[in-house]
């Protein structure tokens, strides 16, 4: 159905009284009080329940594997409601990242078993990318993958993996040749993490939160058929998940966390003062900038096309607003900002914290942001992607 048959503001109406009905306030709470782009499993999973029983779950999944249908208008609305109700994200390395992989390279029988499992929030994913010594420079990657028969036999191990302390599965890329260029010597594995000989070590960031892990493979068997395309050719399956991964959407999250900033000012009695105004006007207008671009990431992925290089145009816009927004919200929270405890983050005002609510999470949200700019790709990298595949340098 094309966006001229669709009335959009009766769609909009319609998700937004369904959210009003179906969002339950623990879970508005739950948002509320994230700091990161990962909210606490329990919450996540919740929400996932939600949205499957009503089927919503997969707004750009295609219609054949459970998606929604939607086009990309519809996808904004419903992300950009969400934003506004205080819905909890869902986690992306699953539903956003691997799936749609999965689509793509993966066996019918894959597709078959994995698909309906993440659809159903039975498979929780975590992403199996950086090590010790390869970060921004993936290639450099030197886990072990061993042949054995029908198995591959990992040794090493991976760093900065975001809920591999919860995750039942991970996307793992591995090295199973260490002969000619780095990139033809990667190969992309699906496992299970209760599989014999897989370890986690949490990480715990300068926030207080427990979002990262260092994950050790000690003589890992993984079943062959657990590939996703061939041998060596993982490097072709990674490139295409990161695209998905950098295609993040971005704008609606922006425009509530701007509310949220702007709001705070208000009660601050700091909306007159014309350095806040002057740097909520100049977001406001980077936000509207980034909705335009995303616009044109989501158009490509609901034609099943890959991104290409705006997904790097839009993670370097997005995540780099989405830190002058947390700056500004650090500099609006003012002398309550500095006293930040984790503690009081978890009980709210309740251990005797006596300054605004939303100055709870302005640190935390500082500190975690941080790394948007380098996960999924620094935005150094970025630059030279677009460099090279818009520019022609």
């Amino acid at each position: 159905m094309s966006e001229a048959q669709i009335d959009l503001n009766a769609f909009r109406a319609e998700v937004r009284g369904w959210l009003a009905d179906n969002l339950p306030p623990e879970l508005r709470q739950a948002h509320k009080r994230a700091t990161s782009v990962f909210v606490e499993k329990e919450y996540n999973l919740a929400w996932q329940a939600i949205l499957l029983r009503k089927g919503w779950v997969a707004p750009h999944w295609p219609a054949e594997h459970g998606g929604t249908g939607w086009n990309e208008t519809q996808r904004y609305i419903f992300a950009s409601e969400c934003a506004r109700a205080g819905a909890p994200s869902l986690a992306p390395m699953g539903l956003k990242m691997v799936a749609p992989v999965i689509m793509k390279y993966g066996s019918d029988a894959q597709k078959g078993y994995y698909l309906p499992k993440l659809l159903a929030g039975e498979h929780y994913w975590c992403q199996g990318y950086s090590e010790p010594q390869a970060g921004s420079d993936l290639a450099a990657l030197q886990l072990r993958a061993d042949s054995d028969g029908d198995h591959y036999v990992l040794n090493g191990s991976k760093i900065w993996t975001t809920h591999a302390h919860v995750a039942n599965h991970m996307f793992c890329l591995v090295r199973t040749d260490r002969d000619g260029r780095p990139q033809e010597g990667i190969t992309f594995l699906l496992l299970e993490m209760a599989t014999p000989g897989i370890s986690v070590k949490p990480i715990i960031s300068i926030a207080g939160d427990h979002d990262f892990n260092q994950v050790f493979f000690d003589n890992v068997r993984v079943p062959k058929a657990n590939r996703l395309g061939d041998e060596g050719k993982g490097w072709t399956v990674a490139k295409t998940l990161l695209e998905y991964e950098r295609a993040a959407a971005y704008a609606a999250g922006l425009i509530e966390a701007l509310a949220e900033v702007r709001a705070a000012a208000k009660d601050a009695e700091l909306l007159n003062e014309p350095t806040i105004r002057r740097r909520i006007a100049e977001l406001d207008s980077q936000v509207r900038t980034i909705h335009a671009v995303e616009d044109m990431v989501l158009a490509a992925i609901g034609e099943g096309r890959d991104p290409g290089p705006a997904s790097s145009m839009l993670k370097v816009q997005g995540t780099e607003c989405q830190q002058k927004i947390q700056e500004l919200a650090v500099d609006v929270a003012g002398i309550y900002a500095a006293p930040y405890q984790y503690e009081a983050r978890q009980a709210g005002s309740n251990t005797g914290y006596v300054g605004p609510e939303s100055a709870l999470t302005a640190t935390a949200r500082y500190f975690n942001g941080r790394a948007a700019s380098i996960y999924g790709g620094s935005n150094e990298i970025q630059r030279n992607i677009m460099a090279k595949l818009v520019l022609g340098l």
